[in-house]
């Protein structure tokens, strides 16, 4: 029996080829990449593991019902004429979100109303005015994703509840944010799996470190949540989750090290506890030190990403000598390194003074940014080719490059993929939660019959870095509510499954980035699991030692 189904799921623009290679490396089949997402087939295994392996989705959302409407009175009577009963029951919440390219529905607010009062209509026809499940505007039972392309309107449900760019490690953040799905994306696009060393050099809140750390370690970056909507699914199986859940065995142990700097001594402390609440301190180096002052690379020589300052949110006194500074301490110090700067002003990239060998269109927020690739070498670019160099381009061939290059894709007539057509900018309209918004923490509440006990705490709304102490606006103080899950027994080895043990929560405590000496209190400890230990740490050894 084929219990397969076709799911999509939801990225940025610019790391629909990278979610793709992701999804099929789980065993998704019928993997078709289109504009902002990926379409693929798969069963409950499937859908599980995208939510939880997948470090470039948004969101993995389950089609279930697809018709034609020509006007919201027609799209009305198609919801309301579905089964409502099968998806769901009096006693669960809803919240719909609306996404709308199409001239016939342009108030994609009022689409919400609509498909909200269909759903609404059908229970109280069926059980009385006063029966209908209620609406809730955050983390309601069921999230109904409603997609409308010209007339073709897909309904689908929502399996991940908050993105999943919120990883749930994030204790605080610095100014000016980017994204953990595209900071990770970015890092699989300059195909560094761990196998040399890393740095950024402009840090901010260690995002780039973070993500770089659990794609070396391959720990999956879904185990920091507290929960995924689909348990809350009349189909959710429990049993099957815990076995994907707590299976560790594709994790490896990382040979090199992580390096971060930040002129900001602010974010270099921030860097610290979210690498902490992560659990990966034993990986990272963290050091408050200007980009100007790198004076000897790490070796052997690796790879370097970082996400300067854009003259946006956050600038510096002087931006074009900001970006000469990071060109010349390319070229003196890391030689044989392959560097890739995400910017957007390529007045800026200019005073870099570098040929870039890939340039590649992302967005950063409402940003339109490129991510350039630069090739250290010594000597002249002719001697380097001589001498069996290779400079990628992005208008190479090469699968491999291709496969983690970022390519607009046009619709070929397959009806799959014109479901889910994005030809113009979206009018959209959450009647609910939306990826662009924070929302607040929410703990985590098993369902009835599942024997997951252990915790998951999830962090602050997430906002990334941006190279510390450029003026810097004042921040809001996001903490994390402390965890009160029960503790699980588990019997494994594994020095990395210490997050699955909340029994070892007290020897587990001292884990931190290799950080100098300096003044003042420890911070406060952190109350969860965390990963990447070797067995035998204890956080009572490291308290007593300070």
């Amino acid at each position: 029996m084929n219990d397969n189904f076709t799911m999509v799921a939801k990225t940025f623009q610019g790391l629909e080829q990278v979610l793709a290679g992701e999804l099929r490396d789980l065993g998704a089949t019928n993997v078709l990449p289109g504009r902002r997402m990926v379409q693929f087939d798969g069963d409950l295994k499937i859908m599980y593991k995208a939510n939880l392996c997948c470090r470039t989705a948004l969101r993995i959302l389950k089609p279930f019902y697809s018709f034609e409407a020509k006007d919201p009175d027609e799209l009305y009577d198609k919801v309301k004429g579905y089964d409502w009963s099968s998806v769901l029951s009096l006693d669960r919440t809803f919240s719909i979100d609306v996404t709308a390219y199409s001239d016939e529905f342009s108030h994609s607010r009022y689409v919400t109303y609509r498909v909200k009062d269909a759903i609404v209509d059908y229970f109280q026809d069926r059980y009385g005015e006063d029966k209908r499940p209620k609406v809730r505007l955050q983390d309601a039972d069921t999230m109904v994703n409603v997609h409308i392309s010209g007339t073709r309107v897909t309904l689908s449900l929502d399996s991940s509840g908050e993105s999943l760019h919120k990883r749930g490690y994030r204790v605080e953040q610095t100014e000016a944010p980017i994204n953990e799905v595209l900071a990770a994306g970015i890092i699989l696009m300059s195909g560094w799996r761990g196998d040399s060393p890393f740095v950024d050099p402009m840090c901010g809140s260690g995002t780039f470190l973070i993500e770089a750390a659990l794609i070396a370690a391959n720990i999956n970056p879904g185990i920091y949540r507290r929960g995924f909507a689909f348990e809350r699914w009349k189909d959710f199986d429990a049993e099957l989750f815990e076995s994907i859940y707590n299976d560790d065995s594709a994790e490896r142990e990382f040979d090199y090290k992580i390096y971060g700097s930040d002129i900001s001594p602010r974010a270099i402390a921030i860097a610290e506890r979210n690498i902490r609440s992560a659990g990966v301190g034993r990986y990272i180096n963290l050091q408050v030190k200007p980009v100007a002052t790198w004076e000897e690379a790490p070796t052997p020589a690796g790879v370097l990403i970082t996400n300067p300052p854009y003259g946006e949110r956050i600038s510096a006194p002087d931006m074009e000598g900001l970006y000469n500074t990071i060109g010349q301490r390319l070229k003196r110090v890391f030689q044989g390194w392959h560097a890739w700067i995400i910017g957007y002003r390529d007045e800026y990239f200019n005073c870099i003074g570098l040929a870039p060998s890939q340039k590649i269109p992302l967005l950063n927020g409402a940003l339109e940014c490129e991510l350039r690739e630069f090739v250290i070498f010594g000597g002249d670019k002719k001697s380097f080719l001589a001498s069996g160099g290779r400079l990628k381009d992005h208008t190479d061939s090469d699968d491999s490059d291709r496969s983690r290059r970022p390519q607009q894709q046009r619709h070929s007539g397959d009806p799959r993929r014109d479901r889910f057509r994005r030809d113009d900018a979206p009018r959209s309209r959450r009647f609910g939660h939306d990826d662009r918004e924070p929302r607040d923490d929410r703990r985590h509440s098993s369902r009835p019959g599942s024997q997951r006990r252990f915790d998951r705490n999830g962090g602050a709304p997430f906002r990334d870095d941006r190279g510390g102490g450029y003026n810097r606006r004042p921040e809001k103080d996001f903490r994390r509510r402390p965890a009160t899950d029960e503790p699980r027994r588990t019997d494994s080895e594994n020095p990395l499954n210490a997050r699955r043990n909340p029994s070892a929560l007290n020897s587990i405590t001292g884990q931190r980035p290799s950080l100098p000496p300096q003044e003042g209190p420890f911070m406060r400890e952190r109350r969860g699991w965390r990963p990447g230990r070797k067995s035998g740490d204890t956080g009572a050894d490291q308290d007593k030692q300070q």
